[in-house]
């Protein structure tokens, strides 16, 4: 089962959250970490015994024991609950064949909770790890982020926080000169830890990291039945993911190959009778990664962060998730407006650079299918890139290119990933695979690498990024057989990814990399939305964005606007000639920028005369004026899913933006509509009263209700859309 987040209950905690609301009047102050992180700064230091460390923020606790290394709680201080109901080690290594836990108490009495009285009886682990000395720091970045755009207004790089290393000694007479390293970081101003481990070699030979487990937590069960679970298991409310991501437009898809749900068969006092509540939270990888660490050398496994939400409320939950992304991958908050240009014939990619400068977009992309080759490294194809390029900067646009990666056959047979059960090329994700230790693969990033260290291109978009196929042969010194080609594909492009990001370099990626430098993947859309006729190409494009918007930041995501036909449909399906469906033109502009998203406007030019010109240029200065409201949260409670057969809108709120909300409504039907929008302006950080003002000027003073609710009055012309900044 897939990480997720799954209902708790925490009415308690709901209520106790909604009074403090209330109580704190008309200041805007509540207390609530989604309006005001700033109070919220992450400590660590010894309790008054000095027995155990604690990291807290105020919103989030840790408590770990040293003198026999153990977790002994998560507390979510906002609900006032524990997560943890056992005491754990802080993961496992396997070194040599033989398992060792870090830390971890044996002896709990009762697993379904752990009491203080019970800490002296129980004892450590024999072949435990345990800690040796402990050091406390800020966090330092994990890569290099060169800013090369404009991003989010309030984040930062590195994050704000407390980093605890925990260096630990194995069992004494064992593994003498190998020592372990645990990291933990708590994060300002979010319920957000990270773990990892590090292993470090001091020996004269080396040691084999056969396997590991980052996490096994026994959790507080989200719910107990006694009958088996069958449909609609609710899990712990946490959301779990890894930087060891891959194949998913989503985070808890990419991360499920690692992150499991599992019964806790030691949980003895569980209602469920067979004693299968999942409540077991195990995060492991499930291929290797069978590394060979030599003498002096380490190892470090991947980063899982634990996200651990106050309330079981769906919008507090995809907001705190949100959140998260702009604490771990501030990059992915740059959102550049961007063209897809059809073309790589020189002419062509001028006409689309000088008219990405004339109607403000910010960034043209040499599309697939444009006949654009970037693994050509001849040097005349080189230097022609590297004057066009110069071309795009002199018009302050920056110029990217598409290269295929994963889903495609290569020659020879034997640079592709071998299936371990036929010995053959084939059997991988997307059928086939290029092998990324192989010596095509070695070949293809330097390429890319010299592409772009030569002609200064400023993006990639790097479709079929490996997706975690398996590759059964050795291919020394990178790879040796099928355990590890997980882990060393894996290496391979995250290594690559982050070299893109030190640079600046933009990278859409359908894929989740995110946590590895990637800036945007899909917002999520089938590609025949795109054939169906343009005015259904409008309600489905913002019925995905409602969708997308719940787990990513506007940026995050790309849309798609096919000027010239796409997967079929013809004329019914495109925009051009441009001029004759300026009305249909002008929603998709609305409908993705007031969103706060980018789509791919694909084709060979983004306007074709004065008016079309006009629309476009006037569609883009309206998102620059409001940008940092516009690329601020979607609060779905407040918005509306396009359903074609009323009005629908969306409502972004930011309490340290001004304007605070922004709410845009569109009109699908042939007439025009008037009708009270419902609007809950609370993570707006809104109390009392506001004032909403129109495109036309005209400002409505409006009456806010104990809950920050309200009703708007709007009308709406048929075909049309309306726009609102609250204060």
């Amino acid at each position: 089962m897939t990480a997720r987040f799954a209902l708790a209950a925490a009415c308690a905690a709901a209520l106790a959250t909604a009074a403090a609301a209330q109580a704190a009047g008309s200041s805007g102050t509540t207390g609530d970490w989604l309006l005001d992180p700033v109070p919220f700064v992450a400590k660590a230091e010894r309790d008054d015994g000095g027995g155990d460390l604690v990291l807290d923020n105020g919103l989030l606790r840790l408590r770990i024991g040293l003198a026999r290394l153990a977790l002994l709680g998560i507390s979510q201080r906002t609900a006032g609950s524990e997560l943890l109901r056992a005491a754990a080690p802080l993961g496992d290594l396997v070194i040599d064949g033989e398992t060792f836990p870090i830390g971890g108490l044996l002896g709990q009495p009762n697993r379904a909770f752990l009491l203080d009285e019970w800490r002296t009886a129980m004892r450590a682990d024999p072949a435990s790890f345990q800690v040796e000395n402990v050091e406390i720091g800020a966090i330092e970045a994990r890569l290099p982020w060169r800013r090369t755009r404009r991003v989010a207004p309030d984040v930062r790089w590195p994050p704000a926080g407390r980093h605890v290393q925990l260096r630990c000694v194995p069992p004494a007479g064992r593994l003498p000169g190998v020592r372990a390293t645990v990291h933990l970081e708590l994060y300002d101003g979010i319920p957000l830890f990270a773990h990892w481990l590090e292993v470090e070699n001091a020996t004269a030979a080396p040691i084999a990291i056969d396997s590991f487990t980052s996490l096994r937590l026994p959790l507080v069960e989200a719910e107990s039945r006694v009958e088996p679970q069958r449909l609609g298991v609710r899990l712990p409310n946490v959301y779990v993911e890894t930087d060891y991501a891959f194949h998913a437009m989503s985070g808890a898809d990419g991360s499920s190959h690692c992150v499991r749900w599992l019964p806790d068969p030691d949980y003895a006092t569980q209602v469920n009778y067979r004693k299968e509540t999942l409540c077991l939270l195990e995060v492991k990888p499930e291929i290797g990664p069978a590394q060979t660490v030599p003498p002096g050398g380490s190892f470090a496994t991947f980063r899982t962060f634990v996200l651990c939400p106050d309330r079981e409320d769906r919008e507090r939950q995809s907001l705190a998730q949100r959140r998260m992304y702009r604490v771990l991958a501030p990059w992915s908050t740059e959102n550049p407006l961007m063209m897809h240009v059809r073309s790589a014939e020189p002419e062509a990619v001028k006409l689309a650079i000088e008219q990405c400068a004339a109607a403000g977009f910010e960034m043209a992309i040499l599309t697939f299918g444009s006949g654009f080759d970037i693994e050509d490294d001849s040097a005349a194809n080189l230097e022609r890139w590297r004057a066009l390029a110069d071309h795009a900067h002199e018009h302050g646009v920056q110029l990217g290119g598409y290269s295929l990666l994963s889903s495609r056959r290569i020659e020879p047979a034997g640079d592709n990933c071998i299936d371990a059960a036929t010995g053959e090329p084939g059997g991988q994700v997307f059928g086939f695979a290029p092998a990324l230790a192989s010596a095509w693969g070695q070949r293809y990033f330097a390429k890319l690498r010299g592409f772009f260290e030569h002609t200064g291109f400023d993006l990639l978009e790097h479709d079929g990024s490996y997706p975690g196929d398996t590759d059964a042969a050795a291919r020394p010194p990178l790879q040796k057989g099928f355990a590890d080609s997980r882990w060393v594909q894996f290496a391979i492009i995250r290594d690559f990814y982050r070299w893109c990001r030190g640079r600046g370099i933009y990278l859409n990626v359908p894929d989740w990399y995110f946590l590895q430098g990637s800036s945007k993947t899909g917002m999520g859309y089938r590609e025949t939305n795109w054939s169906l006729p343009r005015a259904q190409q409008v309600i489905h494009t913002r019925q995905n964005l409602f969708d997308g918007t719940r787990e990513k930041n506007p940026s995050m995501g790309w849309m798609f606007v096919p000027l010239t036909q796409y997967h079929g449909g013809g004329e019914a399906a495109t925009v051009e000639p441009l001029h004759e469906h300026l009305d249909h033109y002008e929603r998709m502009l609305a409908s993705n920028l007031a969103y706060g998203a980018q789509a791919c406007y694909r084709g060979p030019r983004l306007f074709d005369g004065a008016a079309t010109r006009a629309v476009v240029a006037r569609q883009v200065a309206w998102f620059k004026a409001h940008r940092d409201i516009l690329e601020s949260d979607v609060i779905h409670s407040s918005s509306r899913r396009a359903d074609g057969r009323d009005l629908d809108w969306v409502l972004h709120a930011n309490p340290n933006c001004e304007p605070k909300a922004m709410l845009v409504v569109f009109n699908p039907l042939d007439r025009a509509v008037r009708r009270e929008i419902p609007l809950e302006l609370y993570f707006a950080g809104l109390v009392d009263s506001a004032t909403a003002t129109g495109a036309d000027g005209v400002a409505q003073d409006l009456e806010l209700d104990r809950r920050s609710r309200t009703r708007l009055p709007v009308e709406v012309a048929a075909g049309g859309f309306a726009w609102f900044t609250i204060r």
